[in-house]
């Protein structure tokens, strides 16, 4: 299943796609860097700024835990979160997710599915993960 993010909201999105997951089907998720984080963009911010500040904090030598700068790692580490990833059954299920920016070559022209519960219909206030990546220091 191919499924276009752009416009989709991260944790309605992710709650979606874990589900279909631990169902074993294998999900594509193509404009990663479209998905929308629904509040201020300073909250944003703030919240995966002191992420990525946790692991220089927690251990200076730069050892974990580490936090994704890149909008396709943001999303799967946000569906990684909504898995029992510590079991074999949410590994195995992970390992059924790819995430991309943009659209990749292979799947140019492929039919893709939008999910109706996850589409931001009237927010006022939200950013791209794109964005918040760019704020963060990552290069893509």
């Amino acid at each position: 299943m191919i499924i276009d993010g752009e416009g989709h909201i991260l944790g309605r999105l992710a709650s979606v796609i874990s589900k279909k997951l631990l169902e074993g089907e294998e999900i594509v998720v193509i404009n990663a860097d479209k998905i929308i984080i629904t509040g201020s963009k300073e909250w944003a911010y703030a919240k995966y700024k002191q992420r990525i500040d946790r692991a220089s904090i927690s251990n200076p030598r730069d050892l974990g835990p580490k936090y994704p700068r890149k909008p396709d790692d943001i999303f799967r580490r946000t569906v990684r979160g909504m898995l029992p990833y510590k079991k074999s059954k949410g590994r195995s299920a992970f390992k059924g997710l790819k995430a991309y920016i943009g659209i990749p070559k292979e799947f140019n022209g492929v039919e893709s599915v939008t999910i109706p519960q996850a589409e931001s219909r009237n927010i006022k206030k939200g950013i791209e993960l794109g964005k918040i990546s760019k704020l963060l220091g990552a290069k893509f």
